[in-house]
């Protein structure tokens, strides 16, 4: 088999390669009986005593490394803060690793670096440790950042992927599509004449309001795959299903447009700067009403809810239903 581009995109084609040859080939895969890679989550932890420290990481060849709304730089903090969040962890720190192409403009570097600085200080957290490389000269592609964050919870207070329960209420914090489509459009060249930006933004606030409430039982980020991937691992690891309201799920005009001229399915695009929430039905609304007082959820939607199937469902706008498939692969390669 020759490793191609699906196989970094998310959906089917990447977890693919990752369990026939990652996870096939690593034996030691957890610390203390902590949640470890076998689990696949947004991160993993490592229990000691009365807490848990949340580790994640994750690397970053978008292209382009400027685009409308952030860079590299902003993507690469907000992304991996993001992903210790959604376990339910306060983010603390990041280690950042670079390796810069030989001729890169110092300015646009430094520029980068200004990014990571601004959003790891409004997420609260330090960039404390790093590494930097330098390769010659077209043998990569300008830059890749590499980011590992690391978050602490009380013991037993993880949030997994696999914590749906029947009955659960589906929260979406926000628009689909933003940032997928904005990277598209502005990467391809086509001239659509909109305001459409990147929805990269850290997600914590949003995610210790629904804490800070209570009845939170899984958070997902849905960034490559889309709402559609990262519903369906949601739903798969907790052995449940989902009847999704199509008229609840937020979208900017931008999105549909663009998506429809470019024959992308929205559901499928990354995004950066949301979460899917399922929480417990008494508690839903009051969640929802929390997570708008936040600074980027105040778009958010319940959208659906925890059902005994084993499908996602689409209630779609015309009246009728359909599986909400996985996806193959992200339609927009290098968006993150």
């Amino acid at each position: 088999m020759k490793i191609n581009m699906s196989h970094g995109a998310g959906g089917e084609i990447m977890q693919s390669l990752i369990s026939e040859i990652i996870l096939g080939n690593i034996k030691n895969k957890k610390v203390n009986d902590g949640v470890g890679l076998d689990e696949l989550d947004d991160g993993a932890t490592i229990p000691l005593g009365e807490y848990e420290v949340v580790i994640s990481t994750d690397s970053h060849t978008i292209d382009p490394i400027f685009f409308p709304g952030g860079d590299i730089g902003k993507i690469s903090i907000a992304g991996t803060v993001n992903d210790v969040s959604v376990m339910g962890a306060k983010p603390l720190a990041i280690a950042s690793a670079m390796i810069i192409s030989e001729g890169f403009s110092s300015d646009d570097l430094e520029k980068i670096i200004q990014s990571m600085d601004s959003i790891s200080t409004e997420s609260g957290v330090a960039i404390i440790t790093g590494d930097t490389k330098v390769m010659e000269k077209e043998k990569l592609d300008k830059i890749i950042i590499t980011t590992t964050g690391i978050g602490i919870v009380k013991k037993g207070q993880v949030k997994r992927d696999s914590g749906l329960k029947v009955g659960n209420k589906i929260i979406l914090t926000g628009s689909v599509g933003d940032h997928g489509i904005s990277i598209m459009s502005f990467r391809e060249g086509f001239g659509f004449q909109t305001d459409l930006k990147s929805d990269v933004a850290p997600v914590w606030g949003m995610v210790k309001a629904a804490l800070d409430i209570g009845g939170v039982t899984a958070m997902k980020d849905p960034t490559r795959g889309g709402i559609a991937n990262a519903l369906n691992e949601l739903a798969s690891k907790s052995g449940v299903g989902m009847l999704i309201d199509e008229e609840k799920i937020p979208f900017k005009k931008e999105v549909i447009a663009a998506s429809e001229m470019l024959g992308i399915d929205p559901y499928e695009v990354a995004n950066e700067g949301k979460v899917i929430f399922g929480v417990e039905e008494d508690k839903a609304q009051e969640i929802l009403e929390a997570i708008r007082k936040t600074r980027y959820g105040e778009e958010a939607q319940i959208i659906g809810e925890v059902t005994e199937d084993q499908h996602v469902i689409l209630e779609t706008t015309l009246g009728g239903k359909r599986i909400l498939e996985e996806p193959i692969a992200d339609p927009v390669p290098r968006v993150c």
